[in-house]
Formats: C-alpha cells, structure tokens, sequence
C-alpha cells in the first residue's frame, strides 16, 4: 500500500505542546481525535500498510538473520548460509574468543567481531 513512500516517524500526539508528554507513540482515544479520523496535515498513524515487505522483514543490512550467542554450543544449530552471529553484551573476553574461534573455524559471519575486547 505505502511501500513506495518513506515511512514516517510515528510521534504521540500532543507531544509537541508538553514536555511530559514523551514523542514515543501511543494510540490516541476518543472518537472526534483528529488523528484517528485522518484529518490531511495532521500526524499520521500507524496500521497495517506501514508495514516492510515480509521477504526482507528482520534481516541485517548484511542480507543475514541475526543471532545472539552466549555460549559456544549455540553455534551448533546455526546455517552459515542464512543466520549471522552477534555475540552478546554480557559474553566475558575469555568466552568470547572461544566463540569467534568456533566460527572462524566452522566459517560464520559475526556482526559484532571488533566491540570491546579485540
């Protein structure tokens, strides 16, 4: 419906007037709100046609589906064709280089290869 147009950032509305009020979008209530019955100029609402295409929906930029790996045995059940590996924030050094060792070997793409340690 949308796909050739840029999605639009979705922001709350009346988040412009109030500082308490947060730009992270909630659904308005009430049935004369101008968003919800699309007033032209207004802010616009998210629904169904926003959506990205469901061939490319949760994909890395890279063309990879992301996992997060904590251990080396999570490498196990991993398709070197279609996932890529991200290793997670809380994973030491010590197990860390066992994991970028296991996947070098077995030969998986890693995301986060040079964060914080190497």
């Amino acid at each position: 419906m949308v796909n050739s147009r840029k999605k639009p950032s979705f922001r709350r509305w009346m988040s412009y007037s109030y500082s308490r009020v947060s730009e992270s979008w909630r659904r308005p209530r009430g049935k004369t709100n101008k968003i919800i019955r699309h007033e032209k100029g207004k802010f616009k609402m998210p629904c169904i046609g926003w959506g990205s295409n469901s061939a490319t929906r949760n994909l890395h930029p890279s063309g990879f589906y992301e996992i997060v790996v904590c251990c080396v045995n999570d490498l196990n059940n991993i398709d070197k064709k279609t996932h890529a590996v991200k290793i997670s924030a809380t994973v030491g050094r010590k197990k860390r280089t066992e994991i970028l060792k296991k996947a070098n070997e077995m030969k998986i793409k890693i995301l986060n290869k040079t964060d914080r340690f190497n």
